[in-house]
């Protein structure tokens, strides 16, 4: 298994986004702590497997996780360092949607960038 994911459409110089995968595993734990069960199964699964295999997410996914993960990043419930994480997936997801491009999640064995 990888130690980190390499997102696409994220925040840095290159436009990705690299996090641990023990982060995003915890981060899926909280993530069913705010959000109603119903609304969990499309953003869960996705953290439960990051890092096992890369994820291509087509526009209409990834607008549906922005929306999920924006939600997850404005409760007041959640822990800042999982608050920034669903933010910065959540814009992430949103450019992805935008341009129309797939969002990948792509398994690296350490931080690339």
């Amino acid at each position: 298994m990888s130690t980190h994911v390499t997102t696409s459409h994220g925040s840095d110089f290159f436009g990705v986004d690299v996090v641990p995968v023990r982060q995003l595993r915890e981060f899926g734990q909280h993530v069913r702590g705010v959000l109603p069960a119903a609304d969990c199964p499309p953003l869960t699964t996705l953290l439960d497997t990051a890092g096992d295999s890369e994820h291509v997410l087509d526009s209409d996914q990834a607008a549906l996780l922005a929306v999920l993960l924006r939600r997850v990043a404005a409760h007041r419930r959640l822990k800042k360092p999982y608050r920034e994480i669903a933010a910065r997936l959540g814009i992430a997801a949103a450019n992805a949607a935008a341009d129309p491009e797939p969002w990948t999640w792509t398994p690296t064995a350490e931080e690339s960038s």
